[in-house]
């Protein structure tokens, strides 16, 4: 009863608002996902693509034979922006080098787009997301996945929005010097550290979203309290459906996060979808971790890889389905409504997927899935790209205001 309020409360509001924007009437059973996916803006906030093509080049501008995420697949899925994740592992925190692995793997991307320039665009606000889809590419904006990338230096913000960076994820595995992970058992700052409040600051002025996926609640809290744009968590879950997994939102971080403006993006991995599958997960991960450690092995070797992926065929997570991904959308839009929630697959950095949300060929079906559920047109647009791209406008107009404010 509560969800079906809130749909129809959302339904009225629009129409009020802003008028009919016509499409499917709710109720209609003639659209169908597939036919939806080529009408409306596609954009999934985190896909781990480059570090993937660090360890095995491949050209993702045709089918590829591993991975997630390729042009043809894209296409077929009707995704319009790809969020890549400029990852940075935790180790190069202790090793230094952080900064250059992000500056590589966003060379990575260029090179990318420069070989297919009649498939893919670089992307550094919502306009050329749109421009981009009018001319039938795929846009490939950039997040950095650990803002240990920036070192000690709130200069390299800058350089990094320059080369086209449009969120940062504060941590990732461990704390570093901003602030505390959620995987990470030591809390050196109890929040973010005194760096990471400028770090956040800067962020604002330059228009930069902060993401606070990987962070632990302390961190995110204080995020919030210093931040004076909408944040987004781009690649996490609801806690509420997988009880003591602090790398999902809390509720009452989901009611934080929305009154600020904000969006939680949800992880399609099943580790983040119910509770048995994250068990299964985070055993896996450390009998892997264990294995690797004994034999000296570093995780993105041919070696490692061989060994995980024999590791997953005889220890498979789980069963999840497209159900259990609209069953963390529905947990959104009944807390804080249906203009706080989008995608944030997660494709090409987790092991085990969702039957029926097995790569970026399938949005179509969660589109049908969340279509079958009772959202209309427009709330499906909404979820699928426009609350994202709502909020990186509004990322854009308050880093306006204050560098007007500042002069």
């Amino acid at each position: 009863m509560v969800r079906a309020l809130l749909l129809v409360l959302s339904t009225v509001a629009l129409v009020v608002s802003s008028g009919c924007t016509g499409g499917a009437p709710q109720g209609d059973a003639s659209l169908s996902g597939t036919e939806l996916a080529r009408r409306i803006l596609i954009v999934d906030t985190h896909i781990d693509v480059p570090y993937r093509l660090r360890e095995h080049p491949a050209d993702v501008s045709r089918r590829t034979e591993d991975g997630h995420f390729d042009a043809v697949r894209a296409r077929e899925g009707g995704l319009d922006a790809a969020f890549m994740s400029i990852y940075v592992p935790a180790r190069y925190q202790d090793e230094g080098g952080a900064r250059q692995v992000a500056d590589e793997l966003i060379d990575l991307v260029e090179g990318v787009i420069a070989a297919a320039p009649d498939t893919f665009a670089p992307a550094r606000s919502p306009a050329d997301v749109r421009e981009a889809a009018r001319r039938g590419l795929i846009a490939l904006p950039l997040g950095i996945e650990n803002g240990a990338a920036i070192e000690d230096d709130l200069d390299l913000l800058d350089h990094f929005h320059t080369r086209g960076v449009r969120y940062i994820t504060l941590t990732h595995s461990r704390a570093n010097l901003i602030g505390d992970s959620s995987y990470d058992e030591e809390r050196r700052w109890h929040g973010l550290s005194p760096f990471g409040r400028r770090v956040v600051e800067r962020m604002n002025r330059l228009g930069i979203m902060v993401d606070i996926s990987h962070v632990t609640d302390e961190t995110a809290r204080d995020v919030l309290e210093v931040t004076r744009a909408p944040v987004i968590a781009s690649h996490s879950s609801c806690r509420a459906l997988t009880p003591g997994f602090e790398r999902n939102i809390s509720d009452d971080l989901i009611r934080a996060v929305a009154a600020g403006g904000g969006v939680i993006q949800i992880n399609f991995g099943s580790a983040f979808l119910k509770p048995e599958a994250q068990q299964a997960s985070r055993r896996a991960w450390q009998e892997i971790g264990r294995y690797l450690e004994e034999h000296h092995l570093e995780r993105g070797s041919d070696e490692a890889r061989e060994f995980i992926e024999r590791y997953r065929r005889e220890h498979p997570v789980p069963e999840t389905t497209v159900a259990d991904v609209v069953a963390h959308i529905d947990h959104v839009v009944e807390l804080v409504g249906v203009d706080h929630v989008g995608f944030g697959s997660d494709f090409d950095g987790v092991g085990a997927l969702p039957r029926g949300l097995e790569d970026v060929s399938r949005y179509p079906a969660l589109l049908q899935a969340l279509l079958d559920r009772g959202y209309t047109e427009d709330e499906v647009r909404r979820i699928a790209g426009e609350n994202l791209l709502r909020v990186w406008s509004e990322v854009e107009r308050v880093a306006a205001e204050l560098s007007a404010d500042s002069r």
